[in-house]
């Protein structure tokens, strides 16, 4: 079984960043969206950037950004992988000339094979909890069972992952990645060390 990937999402100091990757995350996800209690200025993410060790990857994740907001985080930070969590369409991500990772918010009736053929030049396809109102970061999972068998993207599994659920859902799922972020924290931005060091163990038990 190959060994599931993890990133930690909404990572807003660099001690946090740190104890993820001491964990043995794999990424880091720095959030640029306005209306997120996790969102960071671009000097607050490159100070982060800056204490990780090498191979673990930043993601720049963005919800309907102004195209040269986006190109300013590249300029600056120069992320490794950019995320797109809004209504964005495959032009406006394939744009930037960098690899990117394409959020889908699961409800019934969402065509995820539809989705991943719209989003073809996606290195991968994020699927989080639908809310009417915000674009993730709700702490709410949904329904696995929708997930489709046979999508040609790989996926990366988000929406309500605690230390408590991630290894049944890498067995059901046998996602790619994992994705969390208010699952490992003590408040919206605010990590808790111990929380992520229990939460990429799990993962690894799933493999058992």
């Amino acid at each position: 079984m190959v060994r599931t990937r993890v990133k930690i999402c909404g990572i807003t100091r660099g001690e946090d960043a740190l104890a993820a990757a001491s964990a043995g995350a794999d990424a880091i996800g720095l959030v640029f969206a306005p209306a997120s209690p996790r969102r960071v200025t671009l000097d607050q993410a490159k100070a982060i950037a800056q204490t990780l060790p090498p191979f673990v990857s930043t993601v720049a994740l963005f919800v309907n950004a102004e195209a040269s907001a986006v190109q300013a985080v590249l300029d600056g930070l120069r992320p490794d992988l950019l995320q797109f969590h809004g209504d964005e369409t495959p032009e406006y991500c394939a744009s930037f000339g960098v690899p990117y990772i394409k959020a889908a918010r699961v409800r019934p009736g969402l065509d995820l094979l539809k989705f991943a053929a719209t989003f073809a030049e996606a290195r991968g396809l994020l699927l989080d909890a639908y809310h009417p109102q915000r674009h993730g970061g709700t702490g709410e999972r949904f329904d696995w069972t929708l997930i489709p068998a046979g999508l040609p993207k790989p996926v990366i599994l988000a929406g309500g992952l605690t230390p408590d659920n991630v290894t049944a859902a890498v067995r059901q799922v046998r996602p790619w990645a994992v994705d969390v972020s208010s699952g490992v924290e003590v408040g919206p931005g605010i990590k808790d060390a111990a929380a992520i060091g229990r939460f990429i163990r799990e993962v690894c038990n799933a493999a058992l």
